[in-house]
């Protein structure tokens, strides 16, 4: 058995280099791709701008499962081997790769959190999604006091407030940016500086309000150019991979507990994320693609859409138009009408 994960981690390791060579390619490259895309009716892909957030981010193993022949597979998942499979896994990849993460970006990551990572099971939990509006609301309570409670990584060491989320526990639609900026970070709620005001307005013209969805990021602490200086404006980033791979189990299991229809990722971080698509975010919108989660399983079909990050569109108002046909897509699958001025 041993010698059987041993070959699994060499050729594990070998197809994230070839991956490396295959995705990790310039944003207007047409290589790669999501597995399952939902084209909505008369809607055809459009090739837009991208945003200026350029991180990339993969579901490797769920690729990496497929070149498997099922019997292999089946040994690996049985009962009484997975967890070992899981750990040797971990441990021979965590050896040569202890400062990087899957796609070689230096990832911020402690040995905790690899330790933790070894003990993971290798396909995603089926766990009872919680049904009444009450239940889900104590769902992500505990969610949010245990994120809260997290110093998993750096951001979190210099956060002056983790960003949770807020909203409708029973949403049938979620907005999901990449992480909080320095407002957020310093009122603990997402979206409530200028690019908040803009998603407010976005929200209201679906004929929405903003209590009836919910709203979260990707990474729940403010990623910051300078961790020393959280008083200073304009000293916001995108969170890195490694970043977002520790945090995203939080807003998976935010997912699970609302159960919604439809979830809008707002921006490349988060659409590249949530989708598991390298492509550009221009490349990613004009059509729904069904989400799949790496650390739970969703007990019903949810689609996901991408669009432009409201701080994007503050900067080039140019694309608002295209955003706005994005949420048209979404209002009328939704069965939502623009409310009258």
């Amino acid at each position: 058995m041993k010698d059987g994960v041993r070959e699994l981690a060499r050729q594990f390791k070998a197809f994230l280099q070839t991956r490396e060579e295959d995705e990790l390619t310039p944003l207007s490259s047409p290589q790669g791709g999501a597995e399952q895309v939902m084209p909505a009716a008369g809607q055809t892909p459009e090739n837009t701008p991208q945003d200026h957030l350029t991180i990339e981010f993969a579901r490797t193993a769920h690729k990496e499962a497929e070149n498997h022949p099922a019997g292999q597979m089946t040994e690996m998942h049985a009962p009484g081997h997975q967890a070992d499979a899981a750990q040797n896994t971990a441990q021979h990849l965590s050896a040569e790769t202890a400062d990087t993460d899957l796609f070689g970006q230096t990832a911020s990551v402690s040995a905790a959190v690899r330790a933790e990572a070894a003990q993971t099971p290798q396909t995603a939990p089926v766990q009872e999604a919680p049904v009444t509006p009450q239940e889900k609301q104590a769902a992500l309570d505990k969610i949010a006091e245990e994120i809260k409670a997290c110093r998993r990584c750096p951001l979190g060491q210099t956060r002056i407030h983790a960003v949770p989320g807020e909203g409708n526990p029973a949403a049938e639609l979620m907005f999901i940016g990449e992480g909080p900026g320095f407002d957020e970070d310093h009122s603990g709620r997402p979206f409530v500086g200028r690019a908040g005001q803009l998603l407010d307005k976005m929200i209201a013209a679906m004929g929405l309000k903003r209590e009836q969805v919910f709203i979260g990021n990707i990474a729940k602490c403010h990623p910051m150019v300078n961790p020393q200086n959280p008083e200073a404006r304009g000293n916001d980033r995108a969170p890195n991979a490694g970043e977002i791979a520790v945090c995203r189990k939080y807003i998976e299991r935010q997912i699970a507990a609302i159960s919604p229809k439809y979830v809008v990722a707002l921006g490349g971080v988060a659409a590249k994320a949530l989708i598991s698509d390298t492509k550009s975010l221009g490349a990613l919108r004009g059509r729904f693609h069904l989400l799949h989660l790496d650390t739970v399983e969703l007990q019903t079909p949810v689609k996901i859409l991408a669009t432009y990050h409201p701080a994007a569109l503050l900067r080039n108002p140019n694309w608002k138009k295209d955003a706005w046909a994005d949420l048209q897509m979404v209002m009328a699958e939704m069965g939502l009408k623009r409310p009258h001025a």
